[in-house]
């Protein structure tokens, strides 16, 4: 375990400020952002505005729905977020696509994969032979794991039984006759690996630092819970026993069922944490810094009956959150993590961050209820710690204003001074002017954009996680006021 003299993650020993947003959320061609030309010219916002976090969400593959949060491994990268335009310049690909479907990008994929075979260089070959090596943690069960999904257009668990159970001649078989799928498959995640690395470079010298976001569970439909059904509470067919969700909130008066299937924590013990340290080691090669969403899970976990609807008959069972930490840090020299310690937070979840020196959250949407004794205004905040205006989950600040009921927003405003700017800029200042060492802003904060601008309603499976911004919304005056603002308070 670290020392009290020991930074817990890097960039939270110094004041600084960044920006929230999803890649996704980025313009340009097709039919999300991506890792290509507007990726880089965000980084030079970013630089020009002096700010030096940027903060995105979980980039695994996503099912239809967008969801960021569920995703078919807890490893691979989302090939939407690909960009065709460096394949282009390969020469893998003859032209962009005319559309900007989902159908269009994954056939200009594909074709970029007959134009590397067939044009693509000796050494490219070889950085794609040694991608593979590389990742053999995860890389084969993943690639098998998506081939067999596409082909049966099913879950793992309504598979025939021998590709459910992994039997090695069934395997065997799979991986000849799918042989095409999964080298398509292993190149996109190669595509996607090398453009990030090249994103990073960019972002990592101009002194901006990637901050990524990790769920704490996988879920059912994904990769690692078929190659390793023994580390989750499942049925002996693969279905479901119980499901981790949130009980009754803020947020939901019937909770939130997620349905991920719960961890056995004492399998994972067993075999030293595996699943974890390989899923950290991800997460490190991709980001400077993580948050862990759900924290609050490594000390007890939600747990709902599979057949429930909702959340409301769950309750909490134990996890092995300290041992879990205490064998990280054995095995990764730097572990910057952030713990996401939102909601009803008990004192041993407290606890637990605090023993471990990892930094927590504070969100100014939700400090002006209870009085002073708030966690969340910024007087109460620890210097090691990250503030937010708002989340991906909240509305955006100023669609949170808009919807405050009187007594509410008079308190808004008498806390902040009864400022003669318009909101989002006076939340803005109270989270630069925080005691906190990293203040996030979401990027539709910076744009004063309203609530009809907002990336995710929880609770809700329809229209979220589809914003995007364009850059005729930023104003040439943004980058000069964010950078007097960022040097009046010291970030």
């Amino acid at each position: 375990m670290l020392n009290e003299k020991q930074t817990p993650a890097a960039g939270l020993d110094r004041r600084r400020t960044g920006i929230l947003l999803h890649l996704t959320s980025l313009p340009g061609i097709g039919p999300c952002g991506s890792i290509g030309p507007e990726a880089h010219n965000f980084v030079g916002l970013l630089a020009d505005c002096d700010m030096s976090v940027w903060q995105v969400l979980p980039v695994g593959p996503t099912r239809p729905d967008g969801s960021p949060y569920q995703t078919s491994s807890v490893h691979a990268g989302n090939p939407r977020l690909i960009a065709l335009e460096p394949l282009l310049e390969r020469g893998w690909l003859p032209a962009l696509p005319k559309g900007s479907t989902e159908v269009a990008k994954s056939e200009a994929l594909r074709r970029s994969w007959d134009g590397f075979r067939k044009r693509g260089s000796a050494s490219d070959h070889r950085a794609l032979t040694d991608f593979t090596a590389e990742n053999d943690y995860w890389l084969d069960d993943y690639a098998l794991f998506q081939a067999l999904r596409e082909e049966r257009q099913a879950p793992w668990w309504d598979w025939p039984p021998a590709l459910r159970r992994r039997d090695p001649d069934a395997l065997e078989q799979a991986r000849r006759h799918l042989r095409e799928d999964l080298d398509y498959i292993r190149f996109e995640q190669f595509l996607f690996f090398n453009q990030w690395q090249v994103l990073r470079g960019h972002a990592n010298a101009v002194g901006i630092e990637l901050f990524g976001d990790m769920p704490i569970f996988a879920a059912h439909d994904s990769a690692e819970v078929w190659a390793r059904p023994y580390d989750f509470d499942l049925n002996a067919d693969g279905s479901l026993r119980v499901v981790a969700g949130v009980p009754p909130d803020y947020f939901s008066a019937t909770g939130q069922r997620w349905g991920n299937p719960l961890y056995r924590w004492d399998r994972m013990r067993a075999d030293g944490f595996r699943f974890w340290l390989d899923r950290i080691r991800t997460q490190l090669r991709l980001f400077d810094m993580v948050r862990i969403d759900h924290f609050r899970g490594f000390d007890a976990c939600w747990e709902i009956p599979a057949e429930e609807e909702t959340a409301v008959k769950g309750h909490w069972v134990r996890s092995l959150g300290d041992e879990l930490f205490a064998c990280l840090h054995r095995h990764f020299d730097r572990l910057p993590l952030i713990a996401e310690d939102l909601g009803v937070i008990t004192p041993a979840v407290d606890a637990l961050r605090k023993r471990h020196h990892l930094p927590g959250m504070r969100v100014l949407q939700f400090a002006f209820s209870e009085g002073a004794l708030n966690p969340h205004l910024p007087f109460q905040h620890a210097r090691d710690a990250l503030v937010y205006t708002g989340t991906h989950d909240n509305d955006t600040t100023l669609g949170w204003y808009r919807s405050l009921d009187p007594a509410t927003r008079d308190r808004v405003d008498a806390y902040l001074g009864y400022p003669a700017e318009d909101m989002p800029w006076p939340l803005i200042r109270c989270a630069l002017g925080s005691r906190a060492h990293l203040a996030i802003l979401p990027m539709q904060d910076v744009l004063g954009l309203d609530g009809a601008h907002r990336m995710n309603l929880p609770g809700t499976s329809e229209g979220n996680w589809r914003w995007r911004f364009s850059w005729d919304q930023v104003g040439s005056e943004l980058p000069g006021r964010i950078r007097r603002l960022v040097k009046l308070y010291g970030r």
